[in-house]
């Protein structure tokens, strides 16, 4: 097995001269652009210290990084509070290792169970009260905050998009005219704008005396544009479905909502997964935007830092561990969608 992978690889890289010197024209190339990189950023770069003077002159100076470390991650989260995210980030990653495991119905209600109580269990640890101590959404930041607006986003985007495609799709003119208009409007307003909009209008359009936190606007103004893109991606797996599918179901008996919760649907999601995966890839690149109205997501808070006077000039390592990061979460996006789909 692993003679004949190498084969193939080699057949790939060297099976004729052009080729071959194209492979090592472009392996040369990356040499060159690789090595300065090292030297930069792992030979030459200083590891240890506390301050900007222990820092050495031609290479990176990661020091800057292991003092922002808690800011990069939390924001101005009180410190003797931040067990209260790592215990919430933590019971996601292992509510989602536990759900690959599962199959068929238990991990349908698993998720729907999860989708229902983690909201608020979110909010209730991260915001405070009823016996926790309050943190003000002001003081919210790094890679915590993007976590967070990624998932909450998320979650108003799926449902929403869902059932504007199911809406698209309908044959009643009320409701397919209502889904259309909110689907073209929302992918044909920039996002940026969107989320200074929602900061500015969602109070305007509010009851007297009740207020909106301006994080949750920005949430609301995410939520609204990836659902329109989710509405999309699921209503071109809708599309791809065979009519047969729903025909067969109506000679059963099954009535619309039954053909769409347990045939149609379930097929279209999995077809629709990659493109659906790019959009939460998107939302998660997407949530840097809300600098606009001072919400320091990870890549607000690597700005933010470079302001101290200690910190001048340390642009390259902020954005390169900023930029590694959402690397990783998106790469992460990434395999999991691939994983899903050899799955199902």
């Amino acid at each position: 097995m692993r003679s004949g992978t190498l084969a193939l690889w080699q057949k790939r890289l060297f099976g004729d001269l052009p080729t071959a010197l194209v492979t090592i024209l472009l392996a040369l190339l990356m040499v060159s652009a690789l090595v300065p990189i090292l030297r930069w950023g792992i030979l030459n770069a200083t590891w240890n210290g506390t301050t900007r003077a222990d820092c050495v002159a031609g290479g990176a100076c990661w020091v800057f990084i292991k003092a922002r470390f808690g800011q990069f991650m939390y924001g101005l989260y009180p410190s003797g509070e931040r067990w209260r995210a790592d215990l919430f980030f933590g019971l996601i990653g292992l509510t989602i290792a536990a759900i690959a495991f599962l199959r068929g119905r238990t991990r349908a209600v698993t998720l729907v169970a999860i989708t229902l109580i983690f909201p608020v269990l979110g909010i209730w640890l991260l915001a405070g009260g009823y016996g926790l101590t309050p943190v003000e959404t002001r003081n919210w930041g790094g890679l915590m905050l993007t976590l967070f607006m990624s998932i909450y986003s998320a979650l108003i985007a799926v449902p929403l998009g869902i059932l504007f495609a199911l809406g698209r799709q309908s044959e009643l003119p009320v409701i397919r005219i209502i889904s259309v208009i909110f689907i073209e409007f929302w992918r044909g307003v920039p996002i940026i704008a969107v989320i200074f909009l929602a900061s500015l209008l969602l109070p305007l359009i509010m009851p007297s005396g009740i207020g909106v936190d301006r994080l949750a606007r920005a949430v609301i103004g995410l939520g609204l544009v990836i659902a329109a893109y989710i509405a999309e991606a699921v209503r071109g797996g809708l599309q791809a479905l065979p009519k047969g599918q729903a025909e067969a179901a109506a000679a059963l008996g099954l009535g619309y909502w039954q053909t769409t919760l347990l045939i149609t649907l379930p097929q279209a999601l999995r077809i629709a997964l990659p493109a659906m995966t790019n959009e939460f890839i998107s939302l998660v690149k997407n949530t840097t935007l809300v600098l606009v109205v001072s919400i320091l997501d990870l890549l607000g808070i690597a700005q933010a830092s470079l302001a101290d006077p200690n910190w001048v000039g340390m642009n390259m390592e902020a954005y390169l561990f900023a930029g590694a990061i959402y690397w990783f979460i998106c790469f992460a996006l990434s395999r999991w969608s691939r994983a899903q789909e050899r799955a199902t």
